[in-house]
């Protein structure tokens, strides 16, 4: 006769079901369900990861990104009952309408940044066919490249953008699709109406005539002090309302007291809620339609904070996304 273990010990488990704690069975992001046939996603949510750091100025680590925002997200994978925030008296993620997959990783050339991110922008494409709202997990910023160029075809988008730096570097020793270009990169496609960078702020990597040009070509920079003289709600009157927003998310737009474990910390950046707000905030404004969230680098992440702290964020984010439509 089979064991309980073998069983998953049904007749134990919780509510009928297997308990699932968050230190068992395989990571996927908030134990979602795995697929791996990318023609077969039937989802509102899929989640996809980009282990791709070829693009780093300086400390590289962000390829085991998504393996450290898995693991992580564990500690979220609410079971049967949802999310309920007592602050909003709203249960998110609730299990009976919440369809959400992990579909695995975008498979990396080692050393050939643009065949890999062919087949990041591949994967990305994979998701929009299926109807589903892409979340993507990095590796490097440079991963919104083949993201953003995913969305051609798609209608118009409006980029929004939380990070430390402003990445509108055009080419730097003829680097055009490193972690230093894709805000740049995105600015140049017709079908991008504009951008909204927050928390930009301190010595940047964009010199001062990137930031006369990404004036010029549609962006409102904010830093993070601008943005607490402003307010949540006053930075979001700021981004245009009723649109169809992509969000990308560099983890090192929060202050490295808190998220320590990325490449290119700064000092001065943003406490948790203040991005969740806005994030709340953005989802009420106009309709989310993609996601990516880089830069965890867990070598330099002992206590796994920054990896908590970028599940803790999706996971709320996916939430709110998928409340407010």
């Amino acid at each position: 006769m089979a064991s309980e273990e073998a069983s998953g010990g049904a007749s134990h488990g919780y509510q009928g079901g297997r308990l699932n704690l968050p230190f068992v069975g395989i990571c996927t992001f908030g134990k979602f369900p795995y697929q791996p046939d990318w023609n077969a996603i039937v989802a509102d949510v899929a989640v996809m990861g980009a282990p791709f750091d070829f693009g780093t100025q300086w400390r590289s680590g962000a390829r085991m990104g998504p393996r450290a925002i898995r693991e992580a997200s564990t500690l979220f994978s609410f079971g049967h009952a949802g999310a309920y925030d007592f602050e909003d008296d709203i249960t998110y993620l609730p299990a009976e309408t919440t369809r959400i997959v992990d579909i695995g990783d975008a498979d990396i050339v080692h050393t050939d940044t643009l065949e890999s991110h062919r087949r990041i922008e591949f994967g990305v494409r994979k998701i929009l066919e299926a109807g589903a709202l892409p979340v993507v997990l990095g590796g490097d910023h440079s991963i919104n490249i083949p993201c953003i160029n995913a969305f051609e075809g798609e209608e118009p988008i409006h980029v929004v953008q939380i990070d430390a730096h402003l990445d509108f570097v055009d080419e730097r020793h003829g680097v055009r699709y490193g972690h230093g270009n894709p805000m740049r990169r995105a600015a140049e496609k017709p079908y991008v109406t504009g951008l909204s960078q927050i928390g930009i702020r301190n010595v940047s990597s964009t010199a001062r005539d990137g930031y006369e040009d990404a004036r010029r070509m549609g962006s409102d920079i904010q830093s993070v002090r601008h943005v607490r003289k402003l307010g949540i709600e006053g930075m979001l009157a700021r981004i245009p309302e009723g649109r169809r927003y992509y969000l990308t998310i560099d983890i090192d737009a929060f202050d490295p007291s808190i998220a320590p474990g990325t490449g290119t910390p700064s000092h001065g950046g943003f406490l948790y809620y203040e991005v969740l707000e806005l994030i709340d905030g953005l989802a009420r404004r106009g309709s989310i339609v993609g996601i990516d969230l880089v830069e965890v680098a867990p070598d330099y992440d002992p206590t796994g904070s920054t990896g908590i702290l970028a599940a803790q964020l999706l996971m709320n984010t996916i939430g709110r996304v998928l409340h407010h439509r």
